[in-house]
């Protein structure tokens, strides 16, 4: 049984709404990270929107983890939810976790959805916010992945942290040239999924076709893992 996980920061639906359902939906994925989703007024129903024209069901997050929300397809069991906000810097913008206690054919594992700060400091320590809210939620025999916008670039501080629990699932099995941002300026890898060591990552994929390149500023990475 393998799992197939997207991650996606869809710029808080500013261009094109279609083109990001349609994205999602030729992914063919079980589990969608999103960041930037929708968490003004109606988020809710922006968020169900998003959902039902992927063809998935919305799990948990969005405005109460900080734009941060997971969506599903109906295979995939949910057994628990929970939304985190991290302490918060002034002047910056709220961060947060989306995470849940998931099941595939019989397979449990856990995902949490983040989007890191644009400042170095409040990176590093949500970082470490967001290990301790993992530990808290997720039982020591299930495996999980960490999937999001991180801001930040392999090798840096960040990203050490994050591989220290987790293996960089494009580093381990990807192809193209990994670049996630920006759709316009392609440059950096700021996207990433990390995924359990007790897990086999089978591929992992920048998504670049026509509708992304109108969906939103970043590019979407879908990685497949071996469960079980």
């Amino acid at each position: 049984m393998s799992l197939r996980l997207l991650s996606y920061n869809i710029r808080s639906l500013r261009d094109d709404k279609a083109a990001v359902s349609r994205v999602i939906r030729s992914a063919c994925p079980h589990v969608v990270c999103i960041q930037e989703a929708p968490r003004f007024l109606g988020w809710r129903s922006a968020a169900a929107r998003i959902a039902r024209r992927s063809g998935l069901v919305v799990v948990g997050g969005g405005r109460t983890a900080a734009a941060n929300l997971l969506l599903s397809g109906l295979e995939t069991e949910v057994d628990l939810c929970r939304d985190v906000l991290f302490t918060k810097d002034g002047r910056l913008h709220q961060r947060g976790t989306a995470m849940a206690r998931l099941a595939l054919g019989g397979h449990p594992f856990a995902v949490a959805a983040t989007h890191l700060d644009l400042v170095e400091g409040p990176r590093l320590r949500h970082v470490a916010e967001l290990h301790r809210a993992l530990d808290s939620f997720v039982p020591p025999d299930v495996p999980t992945v960490v999937a999001g916008d991180f801001n930040d670039d392999p090798g840096s501080q960040v990203w050490q942290r994050l591989e220290s629990r987790g293996v960089d699932a494009w580093a381990a099995a990807g192809h193209g040239d990994g670049i996630t941002s920006s759709v316009i300026r392609p440059r950096r890898r700021i996207d990433a999924i990390f995924v359990d060591p007790r897990l086999t990552v089978l591929s992992a994929e920048v998504i670049n076709t026509p509708d992304v390149r109108v969906a939103s500023d970043h590019r979407p990475l879908l990685v497949e893992v071996a469960l079980g």
